[in-house]
């Protein structure tokens, strides 16, 4: 192989793409993409609150209304004298938005019935709000009712709230606190990330070589350098397009990360992050994702961290201390740089035997399935790192780029990582010179529609 031809074809490859527009305005809306991705999702919590409402009761119960204390989002009207039909059916003339109707109390199941009435449908904070309270009243009563003194107080003393406080202790005996919440956000987006990257970037270099078949420019160009050259001078000039785009990210996602956040103020980003709370105590939950992730996605953890002497953002800032992103750099560029060659070289076997991208989308299936089946253990990994199946997906070369960072957040030892890498790198070598083959053959061909049986003839054949 020639190294002053190939040094060509990359520096083409590289100034080619990072001249192009779209390289340009994808490098600079990213960040900004991620920043808001960061802080839209709490900012929105803080400034959805509801509005002042005013909630007419009529409360046949005589429990519910004694309990029900005036917020900055709910007003109530004592109605309780009045018929509810009467109220309903003319709540705007009392000044009411909301009309809460308790029954009169079931002595039998200690417990009413409550029905609110209003124009539109109640948001959630208002329902559960409401609902909370009721439900408090109801149990106030049950306990009074059993007459014996002291049973409230002796309830609350026998309820345990009991939060676990956990904490790392590192080689020199120093504990440090570590929430696991902020090692599962870490380890799904170092997931999510790789697998994005190599997907990306991977199908840049299919796209790239389709490109050029279906123009003919690969004629020109394999009549002046060796077939292999072309693809791996292509492979090598996209991950360099690849690596200076990263790197521009994180400069700049951290450069506005620090202007926000400047911006925004210590105490407010506090107060953000511990408004998730009302995510937990709203009983809301997210599509696809089980209670125990909710759980853990959960920041109440945070909150009684705050109560020990520490606030959130303390303990996030104290968490984020304990993580090794020394070991989490180095792997991530490790998996990304490898797992991008191995994959690319299969995208270019698989580009070189199209004319056109919809002719590869049969031939990608058996490629893009282990990508994808390392992106979903990954996305689970963060309940068990140490599990078989997330030992052995972070072993296999095809997932172990995304199951493997998605793991060491939690700590993983360094004889694992160096196996992984290994079987990540001897992987790529033999892919690279099966690609190889296939596209010597492939890039010249024309007029058919290959096959897998194509394939395997024409790596054969060299």
């Amino acid at each position: 192989m020639n190294l002053n031809k190939l040094g060509i074809i990359i520096s083409r490859e590289y100034l080619n793409k990072v001249k192009k527009k779209s390289f340009l305005i994808i490098t600079f809306v990213v960040p900004v993409l991620f920043v808001l991705l960061c802080t839209l999702p709490t900012i929105i919590m803080m400034a959805t609150k509801e509005e002042g409402k005013t909630v007419a009761v009529v409360d046949k119960s005589g429990i519910v209304m004694p309990t029900l204390k005036d917020s900055e989002a709910l007003h109530y009207m004592d109605l309780s004298t009045e018929d509810p039909d009467s109220v309903k059916n003319s709540m705007s003339a009392y000044g009411a938005d909301i009309l809460l109707s308790i029954s009169p109390l079931d002595m039998e199941n200690k417990s009413v019935t409550a029905r609110a009435y209003s124009a539109k449908p109640l948001g959630m904070d208002a329902s559960s709000s409401l609902e909370r309270r009721i439900n408090d009243a109801v149990e106030t009563y049950r306990i009074q009712s059993y007459d014996i003194e002291n049973l409230e107080e002796i309830m609350a003393s026998v309820k345990p709230d009991i939060h676990l406080y956990s904490f790392t202790l590192g080689e020199d005996g120093k504990e440090t606190i570590s929430e696991s919440g902020i090692f599962m956000a870490i380890s799904m987006l170092l997931g999510m990330g790789i697998y994005m990257f190599i997907a990306l970037f991977s199908g840049m270099v299919m796209t790239s070589v389709i490109e050029e078949k279906s123009s003919r420019v690969v004629e020109v160009l394999v009549s002046s350098v060796k077939a292999t050259e072309l693809m791996f001078g292509k492979i090598i000039g996209v991950a360099l397009v690849a690596l200076t785009q990263f790197f521009l990210w994180i400069v700049l996602s951290l450069g506005i990360l620090a202007v926000v956040w400047g911006f925004i103020g210590k105490d407010k980003v506090n107060e953000m992050m511990q408004g998730t709370t009302q995510v937990a105590e709203m009983g809301t939950s997210v599509p696809g994702i089980d209670t125990d992730t909710m759980a853990v996605l959960d920041s109440s953890a945070l909150s009684a961290n705050a109560e020990a002497g520490d606030d959130s953002l303390s303990v996030i800032i104290g968490t984020l201390s304990s993580v090794n992103f020394a070991q989490i750099g180095i792997a991530f560029l490790l998996y990304f740089v490898f797992g991008y060659l191995l994959y690319s070289t299969l995208f270019a076997a698989i580009g070189s035997s199209a004319e056109s991208t919809e002719d590869t989308q049969q031939l990608q299936i058996p490629v893009t399935i282990p990508l994808m089946i390392g992106f979903f253990v990954a996305l689970y990994t963060f309940k068990a790192p140490d599990s078989q199946i997330a030992f052995w997906f972070s072993m296999i070369p095809f997932t172990s780029p995304i199951v493997m960072l998605a793991r060491i957040p939690f700590g993983v030892a360094t004889w694992e990582l160096i196996v992984s890498i290994a079987v990540l790198i001897a992987t790529f070598i033999a892919g690279a010179w099966f690609s190889a083959k296939i596209y010597k053959v492939g890039i010249l061909m024309y007029g058919k529609k290959s096959t897998f049986k194509d394939l395997w003839k024409w790596f054969r054949q060299n």
